[in-house]
């Protein structure tokens, strides 16, 4: 039998990145959706604080879920 390919201690880290990447990715997008549309550099620095708050918001919600999801599934 096959077990899984990663330690848990790999899966904690690569899902801790997963998460770092998809807020930063957010955050990053806020800032040149604010650049594009001729913000200042005060409104753009505001973008990318506002991206990155939406985006630990987003990322804490979706992994609750994932968890109530997999929880449910499990049974």
């Amino acid at each position: 039998m096959v077990g899984p390919s990663l330690s848990d201690d790999e899966t904690k880290l690569a899902n801790s990145r997963l998460k770092l990447g998809f807020i930063l990715l957010i955050g990053v997008s806020a800032t040149l959706i604010a650049v594009q549309a001729g913000a200042t550099l005060l409104q753009t620095g505001l973008a990318l604080i506002g991206g990155l708050l939406v985006g630990v918001l987003l990322t804490r919600y979706l992994s609750k879920w994932s968890r109530e999801f997999t929880e449910v599934n499990r049974r």
